[in-house]
């Protein structure tokens, strides 16, 4: 069955559909999409990483789950959809923010995107069942693992998560109310190693907060 994202402006207003496959050619269309970064008590942050059998950056390491809005969706209503469909668990989730981006895949093709950023949190015991389709491995990872993983080689990342993580680190939304916990995801030594790490996949800073 042919899947069809939703087309938008720079403000992030629909303004059509097209095949999920155009939109990720080189020059790529500008699209809806979507982020989860899926938590537990400890702020280790659930790490998935990429069948090989992407057309894009297939095999790297992603925040928890990435995909596109349907018709008559909502960032948090798609992601909360997506979850179990990927990972066999259900999340609730919290929107916090959206971002632009382009950047190409080799010469394979693009992500050209406006991407919601979603927030959950997880029980330590929770059991995710990955559809291997979608997710070959998973993992949690501490923000002081992180931060030395990206040190070492930031190009085992997806371009999105790093962005995604950077917005995070200047949220204060992360840091109130049941994500306290996360506030260490804000120190300004997390940024000094996003930035650059986002810079190896966007050297031109194409990207930016939508507001």
């Amino acid at each position: 069955m042919t899947e069809y994202l939703i087309l938008v402006d720079k403000n992030d207003n629909p303004i059509g559909k097209e095949e999920k496959v155009k939109c990720h050619l080189p020059n790529g269309k500008l699209h809806r999409a979507f982020t989860a970064l899926i938590f537990d008590s400890n702020g280790k942050l659930l790490l998935t990483r990429r069948s090989s059998s992407k057309m894009l950056w297939p095999d790297y390491w992603d925040g928890t789950v990435a995909s596109h809005p349907r018709e008559q969706e909502t960032y948090i209503s798609s992601a909360e959809r997506r979850m179990p469909e990927e990972l066999g668990v259900n999340c609730k989730l919290d929107y916090l923010f959206k971002f632009e981006y382009h950047v190409p895949y080799k010469d394979v093709g693009s992500e050209n995107e406006i991407c919601g950023t979603l927030v959950g949190l997880v029980q330590d015991s929770v059991k995710f069942n990955p559809i291997k389709e979608e997710i070959s491995e998973y993992r949690w990872v501490s923000i002081e693992d992180l931060v030395q993983e990206l040190k070492e080689n930031s190009r085992n990342f997806c371009p999105w998560m790093l962005i995604a993580l950077l917005c995070l680190a200047e949220s204060k939304e992360v840091v109130h109310g049941k994500y306290g916990f996360m506030k260490e995801w804000t120190d300004e030594s997390v940024k000094d190693v996003l930035m650059p790490a986002i810079k190896i996949h966007l050297p031109d800073d194409n990207w930016g907060i939508v507001s």
